[in-house]
């Protein structure tokens, strides 16, 4: 058997025909810069977020440079974020000759751990002022712990950026009662519809939503060269415009996502009920399960992963590593002058974890296949 890691033609089959539709209908339309297809893509996820804003953007990278740059961002800031992310996170801060602070992860969700971002400000009192901005990341699609985080962040008066592209629907209970969606509960959320993600476009394509009015009417202005009217800039922006064609994609697939989640979290289901051997640590499920949207499906082994990983490539089973290298131990961040073993539990989920297949169209002989091969390479 095949098992691909995902398998966008299987979610494809039943809707390529709306999709060519919508695609066509952007092309005869000749408005190919902006134009209707991304306003309206906009109110839907600003409506389906629940904010007041939506801005559409080139992709999830400049979704998070471009939320920065509204936060003017300057050379020497401090943002403080996790070193266990995809490389984005923490490259925009460095493109715009701020500094990158990373803070250890929660080895269970994966996400920033609150209670290192305090212990953080505690030890490093001096340079509280200069910190700038805070990015939690809603990793594999389960929310970070927000509320302590927003806590941190209000009593400092910092701003704080979800980075919430692997995130999209994935929702957090606060401590007031209410539950809110992913993106919503900083100063802006930052989303990816790069094609893997379970909400994808056939390209790059991202979004930053936001309440705040000021920040909104900013980031419209930013991601066309910070232009309001059209040649005279205030601001110097750049172009960061999202694509109507991927817009259109988009819109035909918006409809359908929270029954993806669902097929997701059936998915998930089942392996955490077969994954019976003591070695796999299965995803962590912090709030409730339908409140985790599984971008991906993440075990960790103590021993072997890369071994395994040999196993699952013999027997065409698909997979991943999310992410091999934490920021601190990458080459282009050595200036920063961390070291291995400065964020322990980070460098654990870089050398243990693997990602699995998840989406929604997988079927049980599939996960069948995949699961009694890593217990049977796990027990031997």
């Amino acid at each position: 058997m095949k098992v691909p890691l995902l398998d966008l033609n299987a979610q494809l089959d039943p809707i390529r025909d709306e999709i060519k539709a919508a695609v066509n209908e952007v092309i005869d339309s000749t408005r190919y810069i902006m134009g209707p297809k991304i306003t309206e893509l906009e109110e839907q996820i600003a409506a389906y977020c629940g904010t007041g804003y939506a801005v559409g953007v080139t992709s999830g990278t400049d979704a998070l440079l471009i939320s920065l740059m509204a936060l003017d961002i300057q050379p020497g800031d401090l943002v403080l974020t996790t070193p266990y992310s995809f490389f984005a996170t923490a490259g925009v801060v460095a493109r715009l000759r701020a500094v990158p602070v990373f803070v250890d992860i929660d080895p269970a969700t994966y996400n920033i751990d609150p209670g290192a971002l305090i212990t953080w400000f505690d030890e490093n009192r001096e340079l509280a002022d200069k910190v700038k901005a805070i990015v939690p990341v809603h990793l594999y699609g389960q929310c970070a712990d927000m509320d302590p985080i927003m806590d941190i962040a209000r009593e400092r008066g910092i701003p704080v950026i979800e980075d919430a592209a692997q995130a999209i629907g994935a929702q957090y209970p606060t401590d007031s009662g209410d539950v809110k969606k992913a993106g919503t509960m900083g100063d802006m959320g930052c989303f990816s519809f790069f094609p893997s993600k379970n909400l994808g476009a056939m390209g790059d394509g991202g979004m930053v939503v936001t309440n705040n009015e000021k920040l909104g009417e900013k980031l419209v202005k930013l991601r066309n060269h910070g232009a309001a009217p059209k040649y005279f800039h205030a601001l110097i922006g750049g172009n960061f415009r999202l694509d109507p064609m991927q817009a259109a994609v988009l819109l035909v697939k918006l409809p359908h996502l929270d029954s993806w989640h669902a097929g997701r979290q059936k998915n998930a289901v089942y392996y955490d009920e077969h994954f019976t051997a003591e070695d796999i640590t299965k995803p962590a499920i912090a709030y409730k399960r339908e409140y985790h949207i599984y971008n991906q499906y993440i075990i960790s082994i103590p021993d072997g992963r890369d071994q395994l990983r040999e196993e699952l490539k013999a027997k065409d089973i698909g997979h991943e590593v999310y992410y091999p290298v934490p920021f601190h131990e990458q080459e282009c961040f050595q200036y920063l002058n961390y070291k291995t073993g400065d964020f322990p539990k980070s460098e654990y989920a870089a050398r243990h974890t693997l990602a699995l297949p998840i989406y929604p169209e997988l079927t049980t002989d599939m996960q069948d296949y995949i699961i009694e091969t890593i217990q049977a390479f796990v027990r031997k």
